[in-house]
């Protein structure tokens, strides 16, 4: 059973993506420092999968831990790169943290296993393209220069990849995913967004003011030139997003795959905010409370990809739509409110 190294192994999409690695007869070994996440997801995820993992507490950013993880854990056939930093909104707000992290994690878990022939998956983000000059965006659009300091550590993460492969000094094999927007949760809704704070993203704060724990729902902007004013983004299930992990790594594992290569991952249709709302309550019965306000500093207006790249080449495509999304996003809300993590 190939073992396969999961950074930020307990986040939102870390925690799926080490199920369907389970599923597809992987052996998933988790790193996490809880900055973002919560220990107790590890006992959530041996609910679905049937053991506790393997987990290691540690700062990706601490070179000599990471060294030593690399000692411990020799017999890695892949790793799966999700630990970073994330919110575009905080990063316009404190880009140096942003920056060390996001640069210092990459680096460390690259050189620690330097010597060795792994299959690598970054976890990318659409963020790259900033506002597409056309959309449906495919993976040959030119990459702009990036609306957050959050988008830049992707844009540069990539390009420390790309020069990597080019030296020819590893023995990595390397597939960047560049996600549209991840929501929903688990159909056993035992795992889920679970955000620290003040949600950054849409779907919890959807499902946070729809339980109470939040008033009401601010809608960044609606004088953005989109059918009803509000961003398009491309909203994709959490469960599609962490199955095509899998696929990329299968591709790695054949002999004519080689260097490094980028793949869209996506619905390839894209959903204003307001939709997204609507949605919600039509699939769960809730309205929501929710208000106009100014748009979002480092918001891009309108995105969604051209995902027949991924369906070729991964050999892989979304199946769960925006329904589905916000039902099992609601039945993950209910749950963490009826059984407190």
């Amino acid at each position: 059973m190939k073992k396969i190294l999961v950074t930020g192994g307990l986040g939102f999409i870390g925690s799926h993506t080490v199920v369907e690695l389970v599923n597809a007869g992987y052996e998933p070994i988790i790193v996490d420092d809880l900055s973002n996440s919560h220990p107790k997801m590890l006992d959530q995820l041996a609910k679905i999968i049937g053991h506790v993992p393997q987990f290691y507490k540690l700062d990706l950013c601490d070179e000599h831990a990471v060294k030593q993880l690399a000692a411990d854990e020799p017999e890695i056939a892949g790793i799966i790169h999700f630990a970073a930093f994330k919110a575009v909104g905080e990063s316009v707000n404190f880009p140096m943290k942003y920056y060390r992290n996001n640069f210092y994690s990459l680096i460390n878990i690259l050189t620690a296993y330097w010597e060795k022939p792994l299959n690598f998956v970054f976890s990318s983000s659409c963020t790259v393209y900033g506002q597409p000059e056309q959309l449906p965006v495919t993976e040959n659009a030119p990459v702009k220069a990036a609306e957050s300091p959050y988008g830049n550590t992707k844009q540069i993460a990539e390009e420390i990849l790309k020069d990597m492969i080019a030296s020819g000094g590893s023995k990595y094999k390397v597939i960047s995913l560049r996600y549209f927007n991840p929501v929903g949760a688990h159909p056993s809704a035992l795992i889920g967004e679970l955000p620290i704070g003040v949600p950054q993203n849409l779907v919890p704060f959807i499902t946070q003011t729809a339980i109470g724990k939040r008033e009401k729902i601010t809608v960044f902007g609606n004088d953005y030139n989109t059918s009803d004013g509000s961003c398009v983004r491309d909203y994709i299930h959490v469960v599609d997003l962490a199955k095509a992990h899998v696929a990329a790594l299968q591709l790695m594992e054949k002999e004519s795959f080689s260097g490094y290569d980028v793949y869209n991952l996506g619905t390839g249709k894209g959903s204003t905010v307001l939709e997204v709302i609507k949605a919600f309550e039509e699939s769960t019965g809730v309205k929501l409370n929710y208000q106009i306000g100014p748009r979002r500093g480092g918001d891009v207006e309108q995105v969604w990809g051209d995902v027949t790249k991924s369906k070729n080449g991964l050999q892989w495509q979304t199946e769960l739509g925006l329904d589905v999304m916000m039902k099992s996003a609601w039945d993950w809300e209910k749950y963490i409110a009826e059984n407190p993590l």
